[in-house]
């Protein structure tokens, strides 16, 4: 099992990278921002929670405030409310005592009768809700001005002011309880009588010295100035407290009333939800402590809290990514920059010219070398487009032209070769190469050039073939030699038969046993012989005076009947039919052509002979390559064939099988046949046993083809030999 191989490594940049990004001191200066707006951040969000608890601390202390003056304002309005009710009661009081017993007569409070006054006065008045509240009113009534000097309870003998009539039994029970009862009683209607205004005792205190919840109140009355006399009321403040306090505030508040300050408890330490609220009763020292019962906090602040908690806890998220995302881009940037320097440094160690341009044909990118290769700075070369100022003038259209192809469908892998012209003049050769530009998404933006200036090679090339044209000039000399005896080869056969004509008709002629018309046709063989053999010599001496060849359009089918008429009546060869109807064109000399034929089927007859195959058999045949348009011409014979030794150097000069062979016959073949851009091959055919020589030439396009000049065919060096 073979390993799997490992993936190439990637190109370490860390020696260019040695000047980090972390490192800079913009990199410094960002992560000091960063830790900044971290640290701001947490500045907010402390502050935010202190300002929260100041706002509801603040918001606790406006609300007690507020609760506190609105129950001293809801305290002092109701017991005014009730002053006004007593005041009423006390003016229908004196009116019904006006029309009651004479002045001058001693009249005693009865209780019965103040009972039934108090129900008849409360039924029939519409008073306040401290009199209407159930419980609040303990007791009222009604004490005239007293005109005896009786008094029953207090001694008021002394006291400058008039004196009431006989106090009610609550008075004096509350009186009796406890000193300070009784002179806070007295007080009261001093206080009433005196400064006409109403006045309040207590609270009554238990025998005990424990305060009550009970304090009267005495509302004076005076008609036309003078004092007429004063309603009592006994109230219960337990009772008024909690009348004149709305459910609503029941619901969030406990409220108590404080009767005596020297004996309320002492306040916790850090207790900030009770205070007390003064009644402002006058002569009274009197309180309600307000406890706020724990109320679900405000929801408004904590719900705009939370929003900008999140707020921030994203903004500490999105800089905690961002800072990831400026070290990833800051690597990303170190590494680009890092193979931009490689880049660049690799740009201007080369030698080959670069240059980028879009689908247009407008110049992108050019760098130091094309710009040192056509001698225009890049300034002058960016954003042109065709035609460029580097292009020979003469070669503009044909520039134009070999441009247009290349912006279409780029260069092959061999490249375009064309010529520029460098700004002082001097032609500049050039190998261009064109790979597609693309974006990242696989967008075809344009082509990256990479231009190659051939320029010294080129010349050498030139001078390589002048070189190569005198070595021609100079084999093809030496080869003279080497074509005197292919001449005798190849005329031997024209002026044997020149001799064996002429010799003839010389003969009928001397016996006389000739006529006219016998002569005629032996004479048109004897100029179509000597044709021949002029026409060899031609050959031959244009060869060796390097002429052109004479190439038409030939059906290279009847050609080869034409050439090998001659030898199928003279001995068994076959000339096969073409495996296709029509004709088979092809472009060829055909006087070279047909001694390349003759020397092959003369060739197979002469080693046919020597086969074991009698009787001798030769077969020449046609085919078609389709695939790389080349027709063949197959000569095959029945003779031993070639060694496979041989076979390496059969087309060589001077190289022979045959004894008493020069050597060159074959040798001169493969010229002609390399001339005319084919190519010829020996191998063994299967079905004769002997040799096979194939012969390769390019078909031509049409039949009227326009006939071309080409050099003939260079002999090689040593001089070629047939088999």
């Amino acid at each position: 099992m073979q390993p799997t191989p490992r993936p190439p490594p990637e190109p370490d940049f860390g020696l260019l990278q040695q000047n980090a990004a972390s490192n800079s001191p913009r990199s410094r200066r960002t992560l000091a921002l960063l830790l900044g707006l971290l640290v701001l951040v947490v500045a907010s969000v402390v502050a935010l929670v202190l300002y929260l608890n100041a706002y509801e601390r603040a918001e606790e202390e406006r609300r007690r405030v507020a609760d506190g003056q609105w129950l001293e304002q809801s305290v002092r309005f109701h017991f005014n409310r009730l002053e006004d009710d007593l005041m009423v009661l006390a003016r229908q009081a004196s009116q019904s005592s006006a029309d009651s017993p004479t002045p001058g007569t001693t009249t005693t409070p009865d209780l019965a009768s103040t009972s039934t006054s108090t129900s008849t006065s409360r039924a029939s008045m519409q008073g306040g809700l401290l009199w209407n509240e159930p419980g609040a009113v303990l007791w009222h009534g009604w004490l005239p001005l007293q005109t005896d000097t009786q008094d029953i309870g207090t001694n008021l003998d002394a006291h400058p002011l008039p004196r009431l009539s006989g106090r009610p039994v609550r008075w004096l029970d509350d009186a009796a309880r406890h000193p300070d009862n009784a002179e806070a009683l007295s007080s009261m209607l001093d206080v009433a009588m005196g400064l006409r205004r109403s006045a309040y005792a207590g609270p009554m205190r238990q025998s005990g010295g424990h305060a009550s919840d009970v304090v009267w109140m005495a509302v004076p009355f005076f008609e036309r100035g003078s004092f007429v006399g004063t309603y009592l009321a006994a109230l219960s403040l337990d009772a008024c407290v909690q009348g004149l306090v709305p459910a609503w505030f029941h619901h969030t508040h406990d409220v108590r009333l404080v009767k005596d300050m020297a004996n309320a408890p002492p306040e916790a330490p850090g207790a900030d939800t009770s205070y007390l609220v003064p009644m402002n009763l006058p002569d009274t020292n009197l309180f309600i402590e307000v406890t706020a019962q724990p109320s679900p906090p405000a929801t408004v602040p904590r719900i705009f809290f939370l929003v900008a908690l999140v707020f921030l806890l994203g903004m500490l998220a999105s800089l905690a990514a961002l800072r990831r995302d400026m070290s990833k881009r800051q690597r990303v940037q170190a590494l680009l920059q890092a193979q931009v320097a490689l880049r660049t440094a690799m740009e201007n160690s080369v030698t080959i010219g670069l240059r980028a341009w879009t689908r247009e044909g407008k110049i992108l990118y050019v760098n130091d070398a094309f710009c040192r290769m056509v001698g225009y700075p890049a300034h002058e070369l960016l954003g042109r487009s065709a035609p460029l100022p580097y292009w020979p003038p003469e070669h503009t259209d044909e520039l134009n032209v070999v441009h247009r192809g290349i912006i279409h469908k780029g260069t092959q892998d061999l490249g375009v070769e064309v010529q520029f012209q460098h700004r002082d003049g001097h032609p500049v050769d050039v190998l261009i190469h064109e790979a597609p530009l693309t974006t990242p998404e696989g967008e075809h933006l344009g082509w990256m050039s990479s231009v190659l200036d051939i320029s010294e090679r080129k010349r050498a090339q030139r001078l390589a073939a002048r070189q190569q044209d005198k070595l021609e000039a100079s084999g093809r000399l030496v080869a003279m030699g080497e074509v005197a005896s292919t001449l005798a080869h190849e005329l031997n056969q024209p002026l044997g038969a020149l001799s064996s004509f002429a010799n003839g008709l010389l003969n009928r002629l001397r016996s006389g046993n000739i006529a006219l018309s016998d002569i005629e046709p032996v004479v048109t063989r004897m100029a179509r012989l000597s044709d021949k053999a002029g026409g060899i010599i031609q050959r031959v001496n244009a060869f060796a005076r390097r002429r052109e060849l004479s190439r038409q359009v030939l059906d290279l089918a009847l050609f080869l009947k034409k050439a090998t008429a001659s030898h199928t009546q003279t001995s068994g060869t076959t000339v096969l039919p073409l495996p296709q109807e029509g004709a088979l064109w092809v472009l060829a000399d055909g006087l070279l052509l047909e001694h390349v034929v003759a020397n092959l089927v003369g060739n197979a007859q002469d080693w046919a002979a020597r086969g074991p195959r009698q009787p001798p058999q030769v077969r020449v045949w046609l085919d078609v390559d389709p695939t790389h348009q080349l027709a063949a011409l197959h000569v095959a014979d029945s003779g031993p064939g070639v060694a496979p030794d041989d076979r390496e150097h059969i087309f060589s000069a001077f190289f022979s099988t045959k004894d008493g062979g020069m050597g060159m016959g074959l040798a001169i073949c493969r010229s002609i046949v390399e001339a005319h851009h084919g190519r010829i091959e020996v191998s063994q055919d299967a079905e004769l046993g002997g040799a096979r020589f194939t012969v390769w030439l390019p078909l031509a396009d049409h039949p009227n083809a326009t006939p071309t000049a080409e050099l003939p065919p260079s002999l090689p060096s040593p001089s070629p030999a047939a088999p």
